[in-house]
């Protein structure tokens, strides 16, 4: 009885939450720069910044690693209803090691997956090594990904990973890395670092990349037009 009533609480949050995410989505305006265009591919992010795959092309072949916590059964249940594939393994060791194999299942059938490489519990912006071994095993490219905005309405919740979300009409950019690949030789630690410092490099030219962007009036079109732009930092 009670797992019910947490499955029917779950539902209940998800019928809420999804409409104000779908409606969400036609005032999202998200420009791609720099994107690669390369699939299958692992997208990498902080865990703040992980409504950007609002901006990912073809969400339809997209999977994200979600959680097995009770926030992540109404986040799986939004995104799913949304469009996206999640990934799940179970609680504890082995589910991580299920979620891994469910990733790499998905990259070798050539759908791109999503990160969040300080996640699920941070400490926040300090990638762990997870999205380089999945990378290395899949032998796919990692794509580091950041986002931003400077409307005030782009906003940032007091969580611990200083979650970002747009509120009404936003204007946006997803900013991408040069891709990391992980050869079979490559030291882990040494390819984090790599990772570590690319994510910490979006975070400082992303406000010039935006502006960029911005003097260009590309935000004319709609966001369903998946525009993308390059930008040379």
């Amino acid at each position: 009885m009670v797992k019910l009533f947490k499955e029917n609480k779950a539902t209940t949050l998800t019928d809420i939450i999804y409409p104000i995410f779908h409606i969400q989505e036609f005032f999202t305006h998200i420009i791609e720069v720099n994107s690669p265009g390369i699939t299958p591919a692992l997208y990498a992010m902080w865990h703040g910044n992980q409504m950007l795959t609002y901006g990912i092309p073809d969400l339809g072949h997209l999977n994200v690693l979600v959680s097995r916590s009770k926030d992540g059964e109404v986040i799986a249940k939004v995104i799913e209803k949304m469009g996206y594939k999640t990934i799940r393994g179970s609680k504890g060791k082995k589910g991580a090691v299920e979620a891994t194999m469910q990733m790499i299942s998905a990259l070798n059938a050539g759908e791109n997956c999503v990160i969040m490489v300080d996640g699920p519990k941070g400490p926040a912006k300090v990638a762990k090594d997870g999205a380089i071994k999945i990378a290395k095993m899949a032998g796919v490219p990692i794509i580091p990904a950041c986002w931003y905005s400077s409307n005030i309405n782009w906003v940032k919740f007091p969580s611990w990973d200083g979650l970002r979300m747009p509120i009404f009409d936003v204007n946006l950019i997803n900013l991408y890395g040069k891709p990391i690949y992980v050869k079979e030789n490559d030291d882990i630690e040494e390819k984090r670092l790599e990772l570590q410092n690319s994510l910490e490099e979006l975070d400082r030219i992303i406000p010039e990349a935006y502006k960029e962007v911005y003097w260009f009036g590309r935000w004319k079109k709609k966001r369903s037009d998946s525009s993308r732009f390059k930008w040379n930092p």
